[in-house]
């Protein structure tokens, strides 16, 4: 269906004045009002600048504000989708004004009396007939999710007046449009008339009025470069929120989305993202392995929005996000669960987060959410995440592009859902033969992980975080060291993975492009093992020779981790209902405290 999009520009006073039949409402998923002091002295400014040099009652020029982003919604509103900080703040300096002139020496004048039957229609309803003010029924109405600035709109824009102590943008900057008003008007008595009529007449709104809430998210962030978008996550915070019944549903939904938040912060990741990594969960459970992928708002919202309103639907993405928490932050300990506390699982983890898309995610998710509860998921989940590194490197040695394993992973992700040892035999065959001579001189995108790889069968403990890829022989290298060398074969070695190492940032700012003699004194400082025996394994300078030796060690290492890996998956057999069971949770429990008390 095509989308339907109006637009027209309008003068401020036209613009809100459509407001009578059809009232502004900014949604329960927008962000709240966080417009500063500086924006508001900016747009005062501006509009006194232009009102008393090229515009004004004699004036012929006009100011352009922006656009308002709206659809009309189902109870007949204007949902202001983009434009909301925006169109607030004009709401609250009509009302400054509207005050200032109705309670002082202008109410008594002309101009003051017209002005103030021109700003009345802009934000109350009046009766058509006697002209009276209804100041409760107003235009515009925030329904802002838990945000107390809802009923302080309301009480500024019905009554006139804010706490001169409160905090809240609404109320300083409400106080703030009057004390701008008041010392214009000092400065510039006759002056501040210009300022009004150019406010609402000269003032120029490019309202883009769609028909449909899609079709203005469509269009705003098709406009939309500065700022914080909308995201599905708001939408999908909103109508969660309006289907719950009671208030203390809702404090509690409230409550639980809070902390959601701010764990996800924590853990370097968004709601927005969990909602996406759970689809593929949820996916998965339907068995649709289709590799014709939805949006995530799409998804969710599809069948009445019912996926939104499951029960558990928020202790699952904190499932989700545990699992972040673990693989992005130090040493995180999740409670009631050993896993965590499993080098080789971290490492595995680490490992694949240097794959370079994001579809090894997926299973990963969709494997702790249907099997972290199991005695056996310590031993299973490593093996899986061994398999899964060792499938997925190989396959973007042979094929860069993201549809190479995108239907695999779809169709694996089905098998997890109900074995804890999917079948990667899903998986399309692939000739293996050349990956030795590949990961010698990987794609760059692969390095970190084929590093992380060789890395980790040298040490237990994870890489530092702020580790760089180190060029042992420096890519700035001298003719003089290779004088009877083709350049183009030194560029090449210089970037194989024989001279690459994982360095400490620090240390690799020390060590520079140095000669390997200089650079040694800092690899001995290092923790990464494979970086230390640079110092033990090469005494001399490092030759062309060196690197083409150590690209050979690192590729059969690695080839000889994924072969094992594999033999590991294929020979596992499942513990039989009459073997012996590892461990009760209570007893998984126990472990896991005596071993943070050093006890065992």
């Amino acid at each position: 269906m095509a989308q339907v999009i109006s637009v027209n520009k309008q003068s401020v006073l036209e613009l809100l004045m459509t407001g009578i039949s059809k009232p502004f409402v900014i949604p329960e998923y927008q962000r709240p009002y966080m417009w500063t002091d500086e924006q508001v002295q900016t747009l005062f400014d501006d509009l006194w600048d232009f009102a008393t040099t090229t515009g004004g009652v004699e004036g012929p020029g006009s100011y352009f504000l922006g656009s308002i982003v709206s659809y009309e919604n189902s109870d007949g509103e204007q949902e202001i989708i983009d434009g909301q900080q925006r169109i607030t703040s004009l709401f609250l300096l009509l009302r400054a004004i509207y005050t200032k002139l109705s309670t002082g020496d202008e109410a008594n004048t002309k101009a003051g009396k017209n002005f103030i039957s021109k700003i009345e229609p802009a934000i109350w309803r009046t009766n058509k007939l006697t002209g009276e003010v209804n100041y409760e029924d107003i235009l515009l109405t925030s329904k802002v999710i838990d945000n107390k600035g809802n009923a302080i709109l309301k009480n500024i824009l019905e009554t006139g007046k804010a706490d001169s102590k409160a905090t809240d943008n609404y109320s300083k900057n409400y106080i703030l449009f009057q004390k701008l008003y008041d010392e214009h008007c000092a400065d510039a008595p006759m002056a501040i008339y210009d300022f009004i009529y150019a406010l609402l007449y000269q003032a120029i709104l490019l309202p883009i009025n769609a028909d449909t809430q899609d079709t203005a998210l469509t269009i705003f962030t098709t406009l939309n470069d500065r700022g914080l978008q909308l995201t599905d996550a708001d939408i999908f915070k909103a109508k969660i929120y309006n289907h719950l019944k009671t208030d203390e549903e809702k404090d509690l939904f409230i409550a639980k989305w809070k902390r959601l938040e701010r764990g996800a912060i924590e853990a370097k990741e968004s709601i927005q993202r969990l909602f996406y990594y759970y689809m593929f969960y949820l996916k998965a459970k339907k068995g649709d392995s289709d590799s014709t992928l939805k949006g995530a708002r799409k998804f969710y919202l599809e069948d009445k929005a019912t996926l939104l309103y499951e029960p558990d639907l928020m202790d699952q993405l904190d499932k989700v996000l545990d699992l972040w928490k673990v693989i992005n932050i130090d040493q995180y300990d999740l409670q009631n669960e050993i896993w965590d506390n499993n080098q080789e699982i971290r490492q595995a983890l680490d490992i694949l987060v240097s794959y370079p898309n994001e579809y090894w995610k997926y299973p990963v998710v969709v494997y702790y959410l249907s099997h972290h509860t199991e005695p056996t998921f310590e031993k299973t989940f490593l093996l899986f995440l061994h398999k899964l590194a060792g499938e997925l490197l190989v396959r973007f040695i042979l094929n860069t592009t993201v549809n190479f394993v995108k239907g695999d992973i779809l169709k694996l992700n089905v098998d997890i859902i109900q074995n804890a040892h999917p079948d990667f035999d899903k998986f399309r065959t692939i000739d293996t033969s050349i990956i030795p001579a590949k990961i010698k001189n990987p794609h760059r995108s692969i390095v970190r992980m084929v590093l992380k790889m060789y890395a980790y069968n040298h040490q237990s403990n994870l890489l530092p975080k702020d580790w760089q890829i180190e060029h042992i022989l420096p890519r700035k290298w001298k003719d003089s060291f290779f004088p009877t060398t083709d350049p183009a074969t030194v560029n090449d070695l210089i970037e194989h993975i024989g001279n690459k190492t994982p360095f400490e940032r620090v240390l690799n700012i020390i060590a520079s492009n140095g000669y390997f003699a200089q650079k040694q004194v800092e690899y001995k400082k290092s923790s990464v093992e494979i970086t230390k025996i640079l110092v033990t394994a090469v005494t001399d300078d490092w030759t062309l020779g060196n690197i083409e030796h150590r690209d050979t060690l690192i590729s059969e290492e690695v080839v000889n981790m994924i072969t094992e890996w594999n033999q590991q998956y294929t020979t596992y057999t499942k513990p039989s209902l009459t073997d012996k069971p590892e461990a009760t949770p209570e007893e998984l429990e126990m472990i896991k405290m005596l071993k943070a008390k050093g006890l065992i």
